[in-house]
């Protein structure tokens, strides 16, 4: 009777086992993360970061139940052209079929204008994080969404929400006196789309901050950093929002968003409001910013949802809902300010 106690037992074991195993199995989940600018970018590293979180939460996680799968169009610096650009949509779309996600998803809007357009009312799950164009412009395109509430598709994601009147309120509290704003962009599909939601922010707004605003586009490197040199020597302009993201130089070389950041703390004298908060961390100083990590943490909780068996059409479009604020206390110094105490009590991140 032992012997066979011990027989059954060791079956039922094994049983459980496999069935733990198929169960295991069955859960396992691929996503497929597709950059539109390199890895390591400023503003595509920390929504990955942000998926990730959402997903390590709600129990998928990266290599138990969960296989995530990457690719860098590296669409900034190296292949920044239409032809370059389509070519790596072409490679994207490639992968996908051998992949075949449970969810795609797609940092940035060069992913999303060249690979997720192409793949509306696919059996593929897709969802947008980083998105700069405006939802409704590209629905214009190519039909993928009946509204935001209800996108009635395969498609949906989180919308990048600069909360640029957000920063302008937080930049008087530092400067009472500020009465003018430079806002410098570029020619790039992201900049031109920044553009528009600053606009569009201010007129929604009614504004009602008492400041000017004025609008440069640089059309190339040497034209941006000339419309810096003249902005820091105007003191009627007492703070700028450097909004450029891609700029070529005259010889055809290609300055990345760090590089543009860098140079304009480098050679500017003026308090910067950051776009995104690590721009604080390249030495701007700094303010309300796009708070990366929570808008790729929106986009992460979709992701779960379409794993969860949502449909991607039934998950409303969302904003990115939350900023930071951030400081840099050794820019300060260097521009003879001092940030009041209560807004740096309230501040996310202060780097010293």
């Amino acid at each position: 009777m032992k012997r066979k106690s011990s027989y059954f037992a060791v079956f039922s074991l094994l049983v459980s086992f496999a069935y733990c195993a198929l169960v295991s199995e069955a859960q396992a989940k691929d996503v497929f993360i597709v950059h539109s600018y390199t890895l390591d970018n400023i503003c595509g590293e920390p929504q990955h970061q942000g998926v990730l979180e959402s997903l390590t939460e709600a129990g998928f996680v990266e290599g138990e139940n969960l296989t995530v799968h990457k690719y860098a169009m590296k669409t900034k610096k190296v292949n920044n052209t239409p032809e370059l650009i389509d070519k790596q949509a072409e490679i994207v779309l490639e992968k996908v079929k051998s992949v075949k996600p449970d969810v795609l998803v797609l940092l940035d809007d060069n992913a999303f204008r060249t690979v997720g357009l192409k793949l509306v009312d696919t059996d593929i799950d897709i969802v947008f994080c980083g998105m700069n164009g405006q939802p409704e412009d590209y629905d214009r395109k190519v039909k993928w969404m009946d509204s935001r509430a209800e996108p009635g598709h395969n498609i949906t994601g989180v919308y990048e929400k600069l909360h640029f009147i957000d920063a302008c309120r937080v930049q008087k509290k530092i400067l009472p006196g500020l009465e003018k704003m430079l806002v410098v962009s570029d020619k790039s599909p992201t900049g031109k789309a920044v553009l528009k939601q600053v606009n569009k922010e201010i007129i929604e707004s009614g504004s009602g901050l008492g400041i000017e605003f004025e609008t440069r586009i640089a059309s190339s490197w040497e034209e941006y950093t000339a419309i810096l040199k003249q902005a820091c020597a105007d003191s009627s302009i007492g703070t700028i929002y450097p909004a450029a993201t891609l700029l070529t130089d005259s010889k055809g070389k290609s300055r990345s968003t760090s590089e543009i950041i860098e140079w304009t703390v480098a050679n500017c004298l003026k308090p910067g409001i950051s776009i995104n908060y690590s721009f604080a961390r390249l030495g701007m100083l700094g303010g309300a910013g796009v708070d990366f990590i929570a808008m790729g943490r929106q986009a992460g909780e979709m992701v779960v949802l379409i794993m969860k068996g949502t449909s991607p059409g039934d998950i409303p479009v969302e904003e990115a809902e939350r900023y930071a604020l951030v400081f840099n206390l050794k820019r300060a110094r260097k521009l003879g300010m001092e940030i009041p105490t209560d807004i740096l009590m309230a501040a996310d991140v202060v780097y010293k």
